[in-house]
């Protein structure tokens, strides 16, 4: 009669260990049903679940393979499986599985303690839990430091909403991000990324800067942020503030858009999806006199933004048709899509803003970056603690498979 068992091996890791253990196996003609492989600080943890025929080599492959394991100074552990037990596993590979991502500077024993707390009381079952990071120096001061933590979990929540509700609460009170999306096969076949520019891609409302330098900063400011929190509506605050801008000369525009600065992580994020093949896109709310100038510097594909007319050297203050507002952003993610032949799943949209809910909510992977409470509890996803380049680990990318 055949058996089924499950045969775990520790030990520290060392080459040709894994070819060694499955030469016992093949000898005996053992069917190999599943199989999961980890090294932990040089620590090996092999798992593989088997099916050994009723011959005469399958009577002594389990203590061939501990004799083996002796030799190779590694601990061994049979653990008998029955048929009912089998096919109950075989019956669960249907059930739908989810990727739940925690981003933070540092990594804690509470961080993963409040995550998988969480996904255990909503009834999912954590399958794998890796390391998306790269190796983090004792040293290096924590406000510098990028870690994350990736679990395949498997089984649906009863109630997504309250699963989402409460890891956005354990995220602000631990100062860090938590991410849950289905675990699809466009998570890493994603080939459009378009962007809000101002406090997404540059650390800055480039209104806000010209306000200042038009004098009516104060003014402007408090309409941008009103406008940001999504309190009015935005082609409205969009031709006001901009009327507040009329006189401004022509030279003011290339001193504001030299001293913007990059959002951290900008440069790392375009360099690596540049290299994967992604077509990138500005959809701005913004200025296309400093989206022209992102484009140059980071390589990007299409620029859509809104036209800051002047006339005799100086800024009119009359908005240019068509504005770029929250529909404009949706319906330009759709169009680009559809050029590059995508589907909606494979986009991604990032920004902060309450006017890039709608393009958030239409791409398959949807991001406020550094957002507004209002645009962080509406939208898929949230990057709070991390730079942009943060986004990468939401496609399942590791530090390791980054640029050189």
């Amino acid at each position: 009669m055949r058996e089924i068992v499950l045969i775990n091996i520790t030990g520290e890791d060392r080459p040709g260990l894994t070819a060694a253990v499955t030469g016992v196996l093949a000898q005996a003609k053992v069917n190999i049903l599943d199989i999961g492989q980890a090294v932990i600080h040089d620590t090996l943890s092999f798992g593989i679940l088997v099916e050994i025929p009723a011959t005469h080599a399958g009577s002594s492959v389990l203590k061939d393979l501990l004799f083996t394991a002796y030799e190779l100074d590694q601990q061994v552990r049979f653990t008998p499986v029955s048929e009912e037990e089998y096919r109950h596993w075989v019956s669960g590979q249907g059930k739908p599985r989810h990727i739940v991502t925690l981003l933070t500077r540092r990594v804690t024993a509470e961080q993963l303690q409040r995550v998988s707390s969480i996904t255990a009381r909503y009834g999912l079952n954590i399958d794998h839990i890796d390391r998306l990071s790269g190796r983090m120096p004792l040293d290096l001061p924590e406000e510098l430091g990028k870690g994350c933590i990736e679990f395949s979990v498997r089984g649906e929540p009863a109630d997504p909403a309250a699963l989402r509700a409460e890891f956005l609460s354990v995220a602000q009170e631990l100062n860090v991000d938590i991410a849950f999306q289905r675990d699809t096969v466009f998570r890493r076949n994603r080939r459009l990324a378009v962007f809000d520019m101002d406090s997404t891609l540059i650390e800055a409302e480039v209104i806000d800067e010209l306000a200042k330098a038009a004098g009516v900063g104060e003014k402007v400011a408090a309409i941008t942020e009103r406008a940001m929190r999504g309190e009015l509506d935005f082609r409205a605050s969009f031709k006001e503030r901009l009327a507040l801008l009329k006189g401004l000369p022509e030279s003011a525009l290339a001193e504001i858009g030299a001293g913007l600065r990059l959002t951290e992580g900008a440069e790392v994020l375009f360099a690596e999806l540049k290299r994967l093949g992604y077509k990138t896109a500005i959809l701005s709310g913004g200025f296309t006199y400093f989206a022209r100038q992102l484009q140059q510097k980071l390589g990007i594909d299409y620029v859509y933004a809104n036209e800051l007319e002047i006339v005799d050297g100086c800024v009119t203050g009359v908005a240019v048709e068509p504005i770029v507002d929250a529909q404009r952003k949706a319906d330009l993610l759709a169009e680009l899509a559809a050029r590059e032949g995508l589907r909606l799943e494979q986009t991604i949209a990032v920004g902060d803003g309450a006017n890039d809910l709608p393009m958030l909510g239409l791409a398959g992977l949807g991001v406020a970056f550094r957002a507004k409470p209002l645009v962080k509890q509406s939208a898929k996803q949230a990057i709070s603690t991390l730079g942009l380049d943060g986004i990468l680990y939401l496609l399942g990318y590791r530090d390791r498979e980054g640029v050189e």
